[in-house]
């Protein structure tokens, strides 16, 4: 399966491609350098974006998970840059409960693109199951501007 790796200010990531579409976001992932149409235009849409020059995605997405966790992943990609929700708001959206959103977040693969670093819980930042844990959440959203006590 293609990988690409890109050099960023969160470190090195990797981007996994299987049947033309996205399936993986990993810090210090999978090594690879095969250059596909798709993984060049996602290496150079994740590097707009962590500079601040890019706000939407525009990529095919094909992330593993079973249907509670696709119904996470389509609210996280409905959530606007800079926007946030609680794993509640989720729960409430998707009727059920905050533990099981919050186990769809952490088993995002595609962590960035699938935003879940702007899922919150009640009372301030929640985990983030991306390297550098909540300093990572905290970077994006400050990147965002979308929690601007921190900024």
């Amino acid at each position: 399966m293609p990988v690409a790796e890109i050099e960023t200010w969160l470190g090195r990531l990797s981007i996994t491609e299987v049947d033309g579409a996205i399936t993986q976001l990993h810090w210090n992932g999978p090594s690879g350098k095969e250059e596909t149409p798709l993984l060049k235009e996602a290496a150079r849409q994740v590097q707009a974006y962590l500079a601040g020059d890019l706000k939407t995605f525009d990529l095919p997405l094909a992330p593993k998970g079973g249907e509670l966790h696709q119904a996470v992943f389509k609210a996280m990609l409905a959530i606007p840059y800079g926007g946030t929700r609680t794993y509640g708001d989720l729960a409430r959206e998707l009727d059920t409960y905050g533990q099981p959103i919050g186990q769809a977040c952490g088993a995002n693969p595609i962590p960035i693109i699938i935003p879940c670093h702007r899922i919150l819980s009640a009372n301030g930042l929640g985990g983030y199951s991306g390297s550098g844990g909540t300093e990572t959440k905290i970077a994006l959203l400050k990147l965002e501007g979308g929690y601007p006590f921190l900024v």
